[in-house]
């Protein structure tokens, strides 16, 4: 924190977004963010827009508005958290640790809703979230999601069309060999992931064992705290690292694989969340410094390509904005659908805009959520794409949710389900 944001006066001394305010100091207000933000997009309201928002963070701090002002919350409320702005802001300002700041703060003074609550509190109770994610398991396999996804309103049946669209009847299942000779690495299986799309993992599992990683497991890890960190709890979201941290470091393994952009972004990001705990600052930062997500470690080993076989499948990439945006992963999920020699690729227009996903946002906020999402359709329609491939849960669901809202035949999937495809069908090249 720089001098002079130390001298001047604040309304609210010791609270997360005081501790943040000089990476409030570095906007210049220059509307960059604007093109770049979602809601700026889909509400046409100054307020919900990155710049909008650090000047409301600003008059919090001057005193200039309450932070029970339900105005106030609400623009806070209705922000993604896609972190598009911090690709396009030439300052370097870090609105994603703003945001959480803020909503942190703000939390002391208004309760998070009780949806929210309930979602987050199960999250980070183990004995909550299973018998949670088996009953999702159930719902989905007695066909129960897709039949009230269709017989509801388009607004309540969303839900259950993101649950129906995480099945996968054509997963493949084979058995992976590889020589080990890139290292060990562990699966950071995480809830939704494990829970809902665990032929995923397993897909991750096998193709970088084919690539030259020889894959441990790591029991005892919990959800990455993403979720809470995202909505303001960050006491939850700290002891659900230094848990993780210690679970992992049991492990031994030379690279933390995430294939889930939102729980990657804030893996790397322990580090800055126990920053002030001394007992655990610089273990988090070792952490940290072993994360990598899916994509970035395959295109380094190569990928292993595939022989064509058939009529290769059309597929539009649509980047997760907390792997392009948070993690500033871009070219490596394009490197994995290039080895698959059975996809195509199209261009998908607006590919780095947010799907209106954002963790538990299109379940709290599902009128915006819809709002933003419905470009997103339109571009996936014109593009002519059979499969759309994104690598975070979140997208997956909310992207095959409303493909499964509008009748639409293509199918949402992660990368790594391709190209793993593509090796069960046994078409790797030598």
């Amino acid at each position: 924190m720089t001098t002079d944001a130390v001298s001047r006066p604040c309304a609210l001394p010791g609270t997360p977004l005081a501790q943040e305010r000089a990476g409030l100091d570095a906007c210049v207000h220059c509307g960059f963010c604007l093109p770049a933000c979602p809601t700026y997009l889909a509400l046409d309201d100054e307020n919900d827009s990155p710049r909008g928002r650090l000047l409301l963070m600003q008059t919090l701090l001057d005193g200039t508005v309450r932070p029970d002002d339900p105005d106030v919350g609400r623009h806070f409320d209705q922000c993604l958290g896609c972190r598009g702005c911090e690709t396009a802001c030439p300052s370097g300002v870090p609105y994603g640790r703003l945001l959480e700041a803020t909503r942190a703060t703000l939390t002391t003074h208004r309760p998070l809703p009780l949806v929210a609550r309930l979602i987050l509190g199960v999250f980070a109770r183990e004995w909550a979230l299973r018998p949670a994610l088996a009953a999702a398991r159930l719902v989905r396999a007695s066909g129960v999601a897709g039949w009230l996804a269709r017989a509801l309103p388009a607004r309540l049946g969303m839900p259950f069309a993101m649950l129906a669209s995480t099945a996968r009847p054509d997963a493949a299942n084979w058995a992976a060999t590889g020589d080990g000779q890139r290292g060990e690495a562990t699966l950071l299986t995480g809830c939704v992931m494990e829970g809902l799309f665990h032929p995923v993992n397993r897909a991750t599992e096998r193709t970088l064992t084919v690539n030259g990683y020889r894959m441990r497991s790591t029991p005892g890890q919990v959800c990455c705290g993403a979720l809470h960190a995202h909505a303001g709890d960050l006491e939850t979201a700290r002891a659900l690292a230094r848990t993780n941290i210690t679970a992992f470091e049991s492990c031994g393994a030379a690279s933390v694989v995430v294939n889930s952009a939102g729980c990657g972004a804030m893996l790397t990001e322990y580090a800055h969340l126990l920053a002030d705990d001394p007992a655990w600052a610089a273990r988090a930062a070792t952490f940290a410094a072993t994360v990598r997500d899916v994509s970035a470690l395959l295109a380094a080993a190569g990928p292993t390509p595939t022989a064509p076989i058939g009529a290769p499948r059309r597929v539009a990439y649509d980047a997760p904005c907390h792997l392009q945006h948070g993690q500033r992963i871009v070219d490596p999920p394009l490197a994995v659908l290039r080895a698959a020699g059975g996809i195509r690729s199209v261009p998908l227009a607006e590919a780095d805009q947010c799907c209106g996903s954002a963790g538990i946002f299109n379940l709290t906020q599902p009128e915006v959520a819809e709002r933003v999402l419905a470009p997103k359709l339109r571009r996936i329609a014109e593009s002519g794409a059979e499969v759309v491939a994104t690598g975070n849960p979140g997208c997956l669901m909310q992207i095959g949710g409303g493909l499964t809202l509008t009748g639409s035949p293509v199918v949402a999937r992660h990368p790594v389900e391709l190209l793993d495809a593509d090796y069960a069908r046994g078409t790797r090249r030598d």
